[in-house]
């Protein structure tokens, strides 16, 4: 492919630009050598990694990621038994870091499974190497001293030995003997060795080794002899220092040597991550989106814009080719925008071949080209346009060469710089022949040829770039189908060349462009009438919708509002029954302390306070929960004692205590109460009227949460529970009982085979909140209760 098209186009400015973006130098250098993806399904898989690093990009901010150089080489060097230095091994946590950081970064949210899954799979951290490499190594030139015990202990000496030294030395520069022999009071450090300087005529007077000699010979530096040796000792501690750090630098070179050829995938995935990261930025600059790829070569680029130009200036045009034409001949005056139009429709399908996303709307579609053949003019660009007709000539040899099926030609001002007779009837033939060879074909001109060789001729369309004549200045749209004026009088006019000049201008045209630029005229009217019925059109659309949309909110917050109240209704109505429950239950606890000889009447009254709090709950609820209809069941004709049955009225499980006297009154034990009720008012549970129940929608459990800190919570009601659910409340009923700081609290299991009862007795004996528990009492509910007791 001829790789021209990318300066002529301008995409080698996008690609600077995507440089910059990227992170490390390794990653500039492939952007700055990326080259378009071969094949369509190649390039609708680079946009889609690209969108969804985008994606994830917007969702999660940028990732934890800094810049690491040549970090593959070094490993490969560790690989093959070499030692690393210190500033290396801080390219290998830096590295390490940017894995973690891209691997968190990516498990931020949520997601499908995305194009970019095997680049982050890729990916292998290790934390432990990071961690311990940052810990040891402070800077490229420096080791920390808990690097490893042996090196602490050798620089703790060290520092302890230099500490001797300066003092002997301090002692000696103070000292008022030798003083006057030093030619400065300051301690020196001399290959290694501590000296003071002394007067060259008094060398003889200070005792010890001269190291070194100032350059005028006014002075030597001599090591006196009562620091010879701490400083022959302080040279030993330096050598095992730096066999200390060779051996730390030794095991972690090993290390890193051991990731290979792991760590190799994960830099290259990085550097993958890295160049999506830089595309997926360009996009949130330029607002882009992704496109979707033609299997054909067709395109159609909606609201597209010039990425180069200031979004808040340029102008969306929309252009398509390839569908129900393959040429566009677009016309219009100079600075119109003709230039632009049929660059950004090279430029945004050229990006997307190299897996940009294009700054046009998402439902815009492109398609791949083997060619991109461009004639602008070496000098031309968006702001001005200078070429000769040879050199014009030359590209359009070039073009004719290598257009065909699959490419892609934009040729600007088209047979411009020569005669206009013979360059009109020389872009005629040229766009013939092009459009023989296949090509999708984008032209710019001013001939007026061309113009009518666009209205005649099936495939080839003429567009028109709008030009604003009042004000001089061009609107940049782009109207497809209409063929464009060059407005030269009307622009000479604004611009004060005198009338008479433009009438005899006017004269000189011939009959056929007269009549020509009389039906263009024409076309401009209509379709500034078409402009503001499509502009009253859209308007009407845009009320309606705005008011159908006000509608839809009046309508939610009615709904809302009426929801919301209703909530409130309930909520106080729930408030109310569990004040009368928790006044009931304070009730049966009261009589529960009543002595033995009063139990017949405590319980009398604890019945009586149950329907009490029973009447008031359902009146409570019939006001706030919708009726439903009384429940019909078959009564029973006989029980017998520790038969489970329900009390029909109060939808309540009880247990028969004995069998019906003569007024056919049974006693049964609901919970700790017992009472009696009539045998007609006694059902089987599964005798329950099924057709009733089909009618009914099935009947949810009100739990009724009390406040801790009360005393009705010191009972639960397991009747009709399987052993797992009724394990689970137990546990949950004792957490409760526990934070109220409760003593004894109650658990009604009642008696039926007694698998419930004992469940729960062995559940109790290991849980860690119970002090002890037993069975009830006469009055408590007997041995279908357990009372226990808490710590």
């Amino acid at each position: 492919m001829d790789v021209s098209y990318r300066t002529t186009l301008e995409l080698d400015k996008i690609i600077a630009r995507a440089v910059q973006l990227c992170t490390c130098a390794e990653t500039k250098e492939m952007m700055r050598a990326i080259e378009p993806f071969a094949t369509t399904e190649e390039e609708r898989y680079a946009l889609a990694q690209t969108n969804a690093i985008n994606a994830l990009l917007l969702k999660n901010g940028s990732p934890r990621f800094g810049a690491v150089h040549e970090v593959r080489r070094v490993v490969a060097h560790a690989a093959k038994g070499g030692i690393l230095s210190m500033g290396e091994l801080l390219e290998i946590a830096a590295a390490l870091r940017n894995f973690s950081g891209l691997a968190q970064w990516y498990g931020l949210t949520d997601h499908d499974m995305l194009p970019t899954d095997d680049l982050f799979f890729a990916l292998a951290p290790q934390p432990v190497l990071e961690k311990q490499i940052g810990e040891c190594i402070i800077s490229p030139e420096e080791m920390a001293d808990t690097a490893s015990v042996t090196l602490r202990d050798l620089r703790r000496k060290i520092r302890a030995t230099e500490d001797s030294i300066r003092t002997k030395l301090d002692a000696i520069i103070k000292n008022s003997t030798t003083n006057k022999f030093l030619q400065d009071a300051v301690v020196s450090i001399r290959n290694g060795r501590y000296v003071v300087p002394v007067r060259a005529e008094y060398r003889g007077e200070v005792g010890g080794v001269i190291h070194d000699v100032s350059s005028t010979g006014s002075t030597v530096f001599v090591e006196p002899t009562a620091v010879v040796e701490a400083n022959a000792r302080i040279m030993q501690l330096h050598a095992q220092e730096q066999e200390e750090i060779t051996r730390i630098l030794t095991a972690f070179s090993g290390q890193v040597a051991s990731l290979e050829p792991q760590f190799s995938y994960s830099y290259d995935a990085m550097l993958q991550i890295d160049l999506l990261l830089a595309k997926a930025r360009l996009a949130v600059e330029q607002n882009a989106f992704m496109p979707q790829v033609n299997d054909s070569c067709r395109f159609a680029l909606k609201k597209a814009r010039h990425p180069l130009i200031d979004k808040k200036k340029v102008v969306p045009v929309d252009i398509a080719l390839g569908e129900k034409y393959d040429t566009l001949v677009i016309t219009g005056p100079n600075t119109g925008g003709k230039t632009v139009s049929i660059k950004t429709a090279g430029l945004l399908n050229a990006m997307a071949q190299h897996g940009f996303l294009i700054p046009a709307h998402e439902s815009s579609t492109v398609c791949h080209f083997d060619e991109y053949l461009v004639d602008i003019g070496d000098e031309q660009s968006i702001e001005q346009s200078l070429s000769t007709f040879s050199g014009h000539m030359k590209r359009i040899t070039g073009i004719l060469e290598l257009a065909g099926p699959d490419t892609l030609t934009l040729i600007d001002e088209l047979g411009a710089g020569t005669d206009p007779a013979e360059g009109a009837a020389l872009a005629v033939s040229i766009l013939e022949r092009l459009r023989k060879q296949g090509t999708l074909l984008m032209a710019t001109t001013h001939y007026a040829e061309l113009k009518i060789y666009a209205l005649e001729t099936p495939g080839v369309v003429n567009a028109s770039c709008e030009f604003d004549v009042e004000s001089l200045a061009p609107t940049y749209k782009l109207s497809v189908g209409v063929p464009g004026k060059s407005n030269a009088f009307l622009i000479s006019a604004k611009l004060g060349i005198p009338e008479s000049v433009i009438d005899a201008a006017r004269n000189h045209m011939s009959n056929d462009d007269k009549r020509l630029d009389s039906v263009l005229a024409q076309l401009d009217d209509l379709k500034l009438q078409l402009k503001a019925a499509e502009d009253e059109a859209e308007k009407a659309r845009y009320e309606a919708e705005h008011a159908l949309e006000s509608a839809e909110k009046k309508r939610d917050a009615l709904i809302k509002q009426g929801e919301e109240e209703l909530e409130a209704t309930r909520r106080k109505a729930h408030e109310l029954m569990q004040n009368v429950q928790n006044q009931a239950y304070a009730l049966t606890d009261e009589l529960r302390r009543i002595q033995k000889d009063e139990k017949t009447n405590a319980a009398a009254r604890a019945v009586r306070a149950r329907e009490i709090a029973r009447k008031d709950t359902e009146q409570l609820l019939n006001r706030t929960e919708k009726k439903q209809p009384k429940r019909q069941f078959v009564p029973l004709k006989e029980v017998k004692p520790g038969q489970e049955v329900v009390i029909a009225e109060l939808d309540q499980h009880a247990v028969v205590l004995s069998r019906p006297d003569k007024n056919g009154m049974v006693e049964v034990r609901a919970g700790i109460l017992k009472t009696k009720v009539p045998l007609t008012g006694l059902c089987a549970p599964d005798k329950m009227d099924k057709r009733t129940q089909k009618q009914e929608p099935p009947r949810t459990r009100t739990r009724v949460e009390l406040n801790h800190d009360r005393k009705s919570s010191m009972e639960l009601n397991l009747l009709g529970y399987t052993v797992e659910e009724a394990l689970a409340e137990v546990d949950r009923f004792l957490d409760h009982a526990m934070l109220s700081n409760q003593n004894t609290v109650y658990i009604i299991h009642g008696n039926g085979t007694g698998a419930l009862r004992n469940a729960i007795q062995k559940h109790l004996r290991t849980h860690r909140g119970v002090k002890s528990f037993r069975l009830g009492r006469y009055g408590e509910g007997e041995s279908g209760v357990t009372v226990v007791e808490l710590k």
